[in-house]
């Protein structure tokens, strides 16, 4: 059962009963105890008075508290002592109408706030909180925490998936839109790896827990939306920290307004008192302040609601100054699924002989070039196991006795019979895994990936934007030349080591601005580090839920083309309020000073003000 009494409702209910006491006492002020003169009934003050102290009881303690915890005074603070004021000059209508209506646009602040954080959080199919346990044939309902790594849970037809592991018996089909946003079900096996907040259904399952709850790809998920709220961008930052000097402001702009005029007589003392009021009701930056947190809500919303995780404000203003997209190739503008075209070993080596040591080194890598020899050879070879050192980014390297296999990318002496198959094979745009046995090249295997679809549509619009794309990998100069034509790409870095690609993000910073990378997680976690924003397309990997700013989870190049709209929208909206909300303040303080402004209309057109910039920026959140 939800909770009633929660300290939305409460304050919802205070502001109702406050609107309902001003409502009775206006209809009472204009029927049956009109004013005589200055003097307000007592009655009526009574109502106003209770309407003012319930409908601003939870601003004001929520202004103190922040004013003991800052040491600094704020709006909340500021829109107060303006309702006090108009009280002490005799005008408590007034006074509960300013804390009415500033009660009012705070909820609707508070609604905007949650409604974003509702579209962030309902995106993710929560993993549920409990499983089904099975030993020995025996199922127990037991809660995720209380699971441990290696138990088994039974997960059967249409429900979700409790754990992260792999299935240790059973086939079914797995609903993974929660987490890879993938909209048709994808077959799994035994040994197939499974998420939590995925759904069966197909057939029961049994799968093996691999991963402790708190490592679960979906509760890290549920972290990095959590952060990204808390998240702020450099403007709102900004905007903060100049409040507590603002306000400060605006109180010694009052103080002028009630003492200068007077003393140089100029207004008297009760016109100036009163002006001073206005001046702190209308001088107030209540939509200043609101200019930014519901407009980047919004926008992290719209972008979640498309699988793209952004993890804070400044990322997507950020987005905004960037001047070159720098992309890996395999895994991002290819669909990291390479397959086997071709596999040749010189005729003077047993190819068989061979080609089990390929297998036997590539089965210890994770590599998704490794992965798909090993799944090309695994029906023709025989694997043997020795000990494998790998070289990080060249590859793997074995001994037997004298001789010390090589297979990936190394140096090597040349090949009268090797090279020049390999060097066509790489002009049309093949990866190429050597095979060199002590320092010869006596083989290789060429594999393809295809091109991500819409990459060149991506690619073409960045151009248009004056964004510029440029390919940069590990692969060899004429692998990614090919490569790089299909996709429409005019710039390209090859034969790049991890570290030595960092080493290029700094040069790009130099010599054109703030740089965004693209890449899987893996081998590019330092350039993704380095990288003014680093984005993954690495369906929640480990490392690019930890390393990337902007993660793709479903693994769409087109996203990159959404990011750079929704950024740049974003950032127009919020300078719209932040202009509207100044002219405003402007205007009225203007206008005070030849008294064209009462209490009641500075009141309706500051907070309504507060009130269209609120609605302003949520229209980021139906943004294409």
């Amino acid at each position: 059962m939800k909770k009633i009494f929660t300290r939305l409702n409460i304050e919802l209910m205070f502001v109702v009963t406050s609107v309902l006491l001003l409502v009775v006492a206006v209809i009472l002020n204009f029927t049956v105890m009109p004013n005589t003169g200055d003097i307000v009934p007592t009655p009526l003050v009574v109502l106003y008075a209770l309407s003012f102290v319930l409908g601003g009881f939870f601003k004001a303690k929520e202004g103190v508290e922040e004013t003991i915890a800052n040491k600094a005074l704020n709006v909340e603070i500021l829109m107060i002592i303006a309702a006090v004021s108009a009280f002490i000059i005799g005008n408590p209508l007034e006074a509960a109408l300013l804390i009415m209506i500033f009660a009012i646009s705070d909820l609707m602040e508070t609604f905007a706030h949650n409604k974003s954080q509702k579209e962030l959080t309902s995106l993710l199919n929560l993993s549920p909180e409990r499983a089904t346990l099975y030993q020995d044939g025996v199922e127990t309902v037991v809660a995720i925490n209380d699971l441990k790594l290696g138990d088994i849970v039974i997960v059967k037809v249409g429900d979700a998936i409790p754990v992260d592991g792999l299935i240790f018996k059973g086939s079914t089909a797995i609903n993974q839109a929660a987490i890879t946003g993938e909209s048709m079900p994808v077959n799994k096996g035994e040994n197939d790896d499974v998420f939590a907040g995925t759904y069966n259904l197909n057939s029961a399952i049994l799968v093996k827990i691999t991963t402790r709850p708190e490592e679960f790809v979906v509760n890290k998920i549920i972290k990095l939306v959590r952060d990204a709220q808390d998240n702020q961008g450099h403007t709102q930052t900004r905007i903060e920290k100049i409040e507590k000097w603002y306000v400060y402001f605006v109180i010694l702009l009052a103080i002028g307004f009630m003492l200068i005029p007077p003393l140089t007589n100029t207004w008297t003392w009760d016109q100036a008192f009163y002006r001073g009021t206005v001046v702190l009701v209308v001088g107030s930056p209540c939509a200043l302040m609101a200019s930014v947190a519901p407009t980047m809500l919004s926008t992290l919303s719209n972008a979640a609601r498309g699988r793209v995780l952004i993890k804070g404000g400044k990322y997507l203003e950020d987005l905004s100054r960037i001047k070159v997209v720098v992309f890996d190739k395999t895994g991002t503008i290819t669909e990291g699924n390479p397959a086997v075209v071709d596999v040749f070993v010189d005729p003077n080596y047993n190819k068989q002989d061979i080609l089990d040591i390929v297998y036997s080194v590539e089965k210890l890598s994770n590599h998704a070039l490794a992965n798909a020899i090993t799944t090309y050879l695994e029906d023709s070879t025989t694997y043997k196991p020795n000990p494998v050192t790998e070289i990080p980014g060249k590859g793997m390297s074995l001994k037997i006795g004298k001789d010390e296999y090589k297979i990936g990318k190394f140096d090597h002496m040349k090949s009268d019979v090797v090279t020049p198959k390999m060097v066509e094979s790489q002009s049309n745009g093949n990866s190429i895994v050597q095979i060199i046995l002590n320092d010869n090249l006596i083989g290789y295997i060429s594999l393809i990936d295809k091109l991500r679809p819409n990459v060149k549509e991506m690619v073409m619009k960045l151009k248009k934007e004056n964004i510029i794309p440029i390919l940069l990998t590990g692969d060899n100069n004429a692998t990614a030349h090919a490569i790089a034509q299909k996709a429409g790409i005019d710039v390209i870095i090859s034969d790049a080591l991890p570290h030595e690609k960092s080493a290029h993000i700094i040069e790009l910073q130099k010599q054109y601005g703030k740089v965004m990378m693209v890449g899987d997680g893996v081998n590019d976690a330092p350039a993704l580090a380095i990288a003014d924003i680093g984005a993954s397309m690495g369906s929640g990997s480990d490392v690019s839920l930890e390393t990337a700013d902007i993660i793709f989870m479903n693994n769409k190049i087109e996203n990159i083309d959404k990011i750079f709209r929704i950024s740049k929208a974003n950032q127009s909206i919020i300078y719209q309020n932040m202009i509207f909300s100044l002219l405003v303040i402007l205007t009225l303080l203007s206008f005070n000073i030849f008294g064209l402004v009462n209490l009641p209309f500075g009141v309706v057109a500051h907070e309504g003000s507060t009130i269209l910039v609120i609605l302003n920026g949520l229209r980021m959140l139906a943004k294409k």
